[in-house]
């Protein structure tokens, strides 16, 4: 079946705005009708993640994460283990009411932005937790209802995404929670774990308990896997029926159900389409970090060649849900590509060449929101705040990609 029920331009909770260039920076806080269209955004996702929020990464929270106690741990699970599970408590509960507050909320809806995307571990349902093998911070799920309530109430669509999976979809990536040295994701006792996860988030969002869950129309269900063919085969079909089946159990109409997002074919963990029956309703997230590709020249003008010219094709519909405007790494302190004052412009063409390319599909979320790197090139507040980033997201388009454009 073709997925074609997912249109983030159709009529929805927001406005409608045929044409995304044509309303600036104009958000209509309707979050009430979520109720009769809860899986549709009606224009061009606009947003950011809260990246370090539910998952801290040490590389880009590094005064953060000493803060917490966590040292030179390389993980989540690691700093838990080092700390004892009360302090570690103590610690986590400190983060989570100060990393992300309402005021950040208003923050970005100031912007123009109208989407989060909150990354989360399975230990946010802290029954999923071996609590004689596994160290994770509790009390973290009463603080995502608490964000969910802020963007709702604010009129924001929310993307709640499962980074961090049982066993640790990737090898040694503080993303997932842990610097596990294998991948021990990607069998059927971990996957069962992971349709746990799925179901019960959606039965948070659909029991009618949490209205704060509202605002939220769409589950990813695994961040940035590896190449497996049980993750094809198995976890995909799988997941999708969970969420469905608790959606059933609520007799959730299909103009209410939720949208569910999977990697694309582009990532290169597979075809995410090659198992799933009936894809009404899925999505599909691509993550465009320039900075770690081999072929763009590493000048202002190869950047900008490259983000006027990207073409992203492959599964439809897709978020970008992951970029930067960081240059390569060996390049980043170049003269004319340093994070200094000299280059703002640069950096201001380059985030609108990459928006203006992302909004040719169905939208993007910069990561991230924040950061204590001090570096507007990851940093979206940091980039608002010193004008990097325009106050009013409308203003990519004055931007010209035509002499750039291949």
């Amino acid at each position: 079946m073709v997925a074609n029920a997912w249109l983030p331009k159709d009529n929805g909770y927001f406005s409608k705005h045929a044409n995304p260039k044509s309303y600036g920076n104009t958000i209509i806080n309707n979050h009430r009708s979520f109720k009769s269209r809860r899986n549709i955004p009606s224009f061009e996702i606009r947003g950011v993640n809260l990246g370090s929020m539910f998952i801290v990464e040490p590389w880009m929270a590094s005064t953060e994460w000493a803060n917490m106690g966590c040292g030179s741990a390389l993980s989540e699970f690691d700093c838990v283990a080092a700390l004892g599970q009360a302090q570690a408590n103590s610690a986590w509960a400190t983060h989570w009411s100060t990393w992300i507050t309402q005021a950040d909320i208003q923050e970005m809806t100031s912007y123009g932005l109208n989407t989060i995307r909150i990354p989360v571990g399975y230990w946010i349902f802290e029954d999923l937790v071996y609590t004689d093998s596994e160290h994770f911070p509790q009390g973290g799920l009463a603080y995502l209802e608490q964000v969910c309530g802020w963007a709702t109430a604010a009129g924001m669509y929310i993307i709640i995404d499962l980074h961090g999976a049982p066993g640790a979809q990737v090898a040694q990536q503080p993303f997932t929670g842990q610097y596990a040295s294998t991948a021990g994701f990607y069998v059927d006792y971990q996957y069962q774990r992971a349709y746990w996860f799925l179901g019960n988030m959606t039965e948070l969002i659909f029991n009618g308990q949490h209205p704060n869950y509202a605002g939220v129309g769409m589950l990813e269900i695994v961040n940035e896997p590896i190449p497996n063919d049980s993750l094809i085969s198995d976890y995909y079909p799988n997941a999708l029926a969970a969420i469905r089946a608790v959606e059933a159990q609520y007799n959730v109409p299909s103009a209410n159900q939720l949208s569910i997002q999977m990697m694309d074919a582009r990532w290169g963990a597979g075809n995410p389409n090659a198992d799933i029956p009936d894809l009404t309703l899925a999505a599909y997230d691509d993550h465009r970090y320039v900075k770690y590709e081999a072929s763009p020249p590493t000048t202002q003008a190869g950047y900008l060649q490259t983000s006027c010219s990207d073409q992203l094709g492959g599964n439809w519909p897709l978020v970008v849900g992951e970029w930067s405007i960081s240059p390569a790494t060996a390049n980043q302190n170049d003269p004319d590509l340093a994070n200094s004052a000299a280059n703002m412009q640069f950096y201001t063409d380059w985030w609108s060449a990459q928006v203006q390319a992302y909004e040719m599909q169905d939208g993007w979320l910069f990561w991230s929101w924040k950061t204590d790197l001090g570096d507007y090139r990851w940093d979206y507040q940091l980039a608002a705040r010193v004008g990097v980033v325009p106050s009013d997201v409308q203003d990519a388009y004055a931007f010209d990609c035509g002499p750039y454009r291949r």
